[in-house]
């Protein structure tokens, strides 16, 4: 799913959990951060290649908007970093680690780590084998789920039109929250 729809999705899970429970707004902000993280780390090796070697900022651009197969050239050691780095903040045994880590120092679940894995779920069905899959299982596999591609135009006029409706009815729906600063 593009970067955009994951922080709508995440802004309105918390708007649900602000009915339920006390949400700060530092934690709603950290919510929606950590939904759209996952698909900021593949570009630090691509970044540092473009600023300390022989690559461009058109490469960077063009890694960052390419499909599948459509990706520039870049060094090899770019590319195996970029490709784990996807593995790993797209992969639901590593969130699963930092979440049992979190809730054994934190004795409680750090709610801003629900908007990773509203990353990874939503993902898991909105990529297809043919447009980057998300390896849920990493390390143990790097294959991922068929699902629907996210970037097909009817999917993408669905998927905003669904957002529009949820936020229209949590606007018309919305209660008076205790939601601290």
């Amino acid at each position: 799913m593009d970067i955009l729809a994951h922080a709508l999705w995440a802004g309105a899970g918390v708007a649900l959990l602000r009915r339920r429970r006390l949400v700060t707004a530092r934690t709603a902000r950290l919510t929606v951060v950590l939904a759209v993280l996952p698909d900021m780390p593949h570009l630090l090796p691509v970044l540092l290649w473009e600023m300390i070697a022989d690559g461009t900022f058109a490469a960077v651009l063009g890694y960052a908007m390419a499909v599948p197969g459509q990706e520039p050239p870049v060094a090899p050691a770019v590319e195996f970093w970029s490709h784990h780095l996807h593995c790993i903040f797209h992969s639901a045994v590593v969130a699963g680690v930092v979440t049992a880590l979190a809730r054994v120092f934190l004795r409680k679940l750090w709610v801003p780590l629900l908007g990773w894995w509203s990353h990874i779920l939503i993902d898991v069905f909105t990529h297809s084998v043919d447009y980057y899959p998300s390896p849920v299982l990493y390390p143990f596999t790097r294959a991922g789920f068929d699902g629907i591609a996210w970037n097909s135009p009817w999917f993408m006029v669905l998927n905003y039109l669904v957002l529009t409706g949820l936020y229209g009815w949590l606007w018309r729906s919305r209660r008076t929250a205790n939601v601290p600063s």
